[in-house]
């Protein structure tokens, strides 16, 4: 344990990453790689390798062909596809002409697709028919005129196919401070924030993603679950992979999420790490028969959204050999608390910081916290603010002033560190459950709840009380073995009093058949917790 900390502080104080006062991360960094291999993509029946030089090609002929329909440097790009391998090809195309890519979940409604318009002052909208008509739609009652371009050929859209038949335009470097991303990231309240970062906070940031958590180098194979919509597929299926020179491998499904199709999937393709939500680890570790989870050639597992729970982590580390390692990071981040490789390990931590990054627990004035005590998770910004973290707001000066204050960005996670500085999470700041006087952390409550053996999902949300104000409810999807009663609500109860301080136990239990989920699998905690308040309605 001492000589892995003494590395780990080594690691810490000669960590540096250089940026230039022009950057350009396909020139800089992708075209770099040459003849290697990029992108693996299937659809279960296809598959197609594309390497760094053939994903160049393509990319600045649609770079030259987005120039010729006027979209320049600054102008804003949403786009709207799930992870075909068009994707890697237009956002890259995109950074080669310094336009801001604006990725989007294709579960968007005509609704959000609408503010975002209006929001974002978006110039162009790159997506397929599948998701046309809501653009369409979107589009007429916004008032806005943008460009559409389709995948496919439609009345009224620009052609992707048409836009690759144009002269290449390899980029140009610009200001490091220039935009590079915008992402749309919501709270429990309030309208979703534009979160900016620029051609340097994500594009070298992600080198601490890559190397230090991803654990990524020239020849691995990594496969990240995340739906192409979210900032994690910049974290972990394009940036952070590619400034190592690894491989990306994705592969396309459509409808819900399959713990066999994971499984199958590792051991056809010579995926080498992957990335996945704790549901992902869970779902497999509960559904499917342990024997099933030997992989021959993955080295490295990562869990990100949430911290996954002791349990499942020494079950995993039992059966294959290896630990999942935490991470933990923000939409407004990089990877900036992690259990990394060369440390030991902490079976539920988050993990310790990365090298770059000053983190700690504080209170609402920005004082540091003694080991143990529940606080802020906050990252230092003064004398000087790390690379990763994102420039802005944009045009929203109050959330601002919320969250940079004094020394500190405060992230809105709540926390605590042991004596060992390792740092565990209890729960956003608006997941956090106060039932009378009481704080409680969901993760805590869910992670006791999963080693009850009739329990194969849960999720923690606060519930409405008279008394209280807030209670703890849990909903439960149940294993095989189990049916809803009133005598295993009870036995729930009364096993996770034993597992935690008998005040956090859930005092409301709802048993479903299932937990609405993002497509990779990560829980809708905020969509639970609107429809338990709405009942007061």
């Amino acid at each position: 344990m001492q000589e892995a900390m003494k590395r780990y502080y080594e690691e810490i104080q000669k960590f540096k990453l250089n940026v230039p006062e022009k950057f350009s991360f396909p020139l800089d960094v992708f075209d770099r790689w040459g003849n290697s291999t990029a992108l693996i993509w299937t659809d279960g029946i296809d598959l197609k390798k594309f390497s760094f030089n053939e994903l160049t090609i393509l990319s600045s002929k649609l770079a030259g062909g987005l120039k010729r329909l006027g979209i320049n440097k600054g102008d804003r790009v949403l786009i709207l596809l799930p992870n075909i391998y068009e994707w890697w090809i237009i956002l890259l195309a995109i950074m080669r002409i310094n336009a801001v890519a604006i990725p989007g979940t294709t579960l968007l409604t005509a609704k959000d697709i609408e503010y975002r318009l209006k929001a974002a002052d978006i110039k162009a909208v790159i997506s397929d028919s599948e998701n046309a008509q809501k653009i369409e739609d979107a589009e007429n009652s916004s008032g806005k005129d943008v460009l559409l371009i389709n995948l496919d050929k439609r009345a009224g859209w620009k052609s992707y196919e048409d836009l690759l038949n144009s002269d290449a335009f390899i980029g140009e470097r610009t200001f490091a401070d220039d935009p590079a991303f915008i992402f749309f990231t919501s709270g429990t309240t309030g309208l979703p924030k534009m979160v900016l970062h620029t051609q340097v906070s994500y594009p070298i940031g992600h080198i601490i993603t890559g190397k230090f958590w991803l654990d990524l180098k020239p020849g691995d194979i990594h496969w990240n679950l995340s739906d192409t919509g979210w900032a994690k597929a910049a974290w972990s299926s394009f940036l952070g992979p590619w400034n190592m020179g690894a491989t990306i491998f994705s592969l396309y499904r459509k409808g819900k999420f399959s713990p066999s199709l994971i499984v199958e999937t590792l051991k056809k393709y010579e995926i080498t790490t992957i990335c996945g939500p704790p549901t992902a680890y869970r779902m497999i570790v509960k559904e499917l028969p342990l024997s099933e989870l030997k992989f021959k050639t993955v080295r490295h597992f990562v869990a990100a959204g949430e911290p996954l729970n002791a349990e499942i982590i020494n079950i995993w580390k039992e059966v294959t050999g290896e630990y999942i390692y935490n991470g933990y990071g923000q939409t407004e981040t990089v990877n900036t608390i992690a259990m990394l490789r060369f440390f030991p390990i902490k079976a539920g931590a988050a993990g310790l910081p990365t090298p770059g990054y000053n983190i700690d627990i504080v209170d609402d004035d920005g004082n540091p916290l003694p080991p143990n005590t529940e606080g802020n998770i906050a990252i230092k910004v003064n004398p000087q603010k790390p690379v990763g973290l994102f420039k802005e707001y944009v045009g929203d000066k109050l959330e601002m002033s919320a969250v940079f204050r004094g020394e500190w960005y405060y992230t809105r996670d709540r926390g605590y560190k042991d004596e060992d500085g390792y740092f565990w999470f209890v729960g956003r700041e608006d997941d956090v459950i106060i039932s009378a006087g009481y704080r409680i952390g969901p993760f805590e409550v869910e992670s006791a709840l999963i080693k009850h053996p009739a329990v194969k999902e849960a999720a923690v949300v606060a519930s409405p009380d008279e008394v209280r104000g807030e209670v703890v409810k849990a909903l439960i999807v149940l294993t095989q073995e189990y049916e809803p009663s009133d005598s295993l609500v009870k036995e729930i109860q009364e096993f996770v009093k034993k597992e935690t301080a008998p005040y956090k136990y859930p005092r409301k239990i709802e048993f479903v058949d299932e937990l609405p989920k993002t497509i990779s699998g990560k829980i809708k905690r905020k969509e639970l917790k609107f429809k338990e308040f709405g009942k007061l309605q």
